[in-house]
């Protein structure tokens, strides 16, 4: 299951660059992970500074 991104996310991209598929992009409002080509790691779920990320 792919892991989300909440409103609480600052838009620094420490996810993004921790991601080793490539999965996380800018979105709209926040960062936002593609569930098609995440793995489920979890790498952008530790390096995230204010814990906006969470399994699904």
């Amino acid at each position: 299951m792919a892991r989300v991104i909440d409103e609480n996310c600052i838009s620094c991209g420490t996810c993004a660059a921790s991601c080793p598929v490539e999965a996380i992009s800018q979105g709209d409002e926040h960062y936002e992970i593609d569930a098609d080509t995440c793995i489920d790691c979890g790498a952008c779920e530790s390096a995230c500074p204010v814990g906006a990320i969470a399994e699904a």
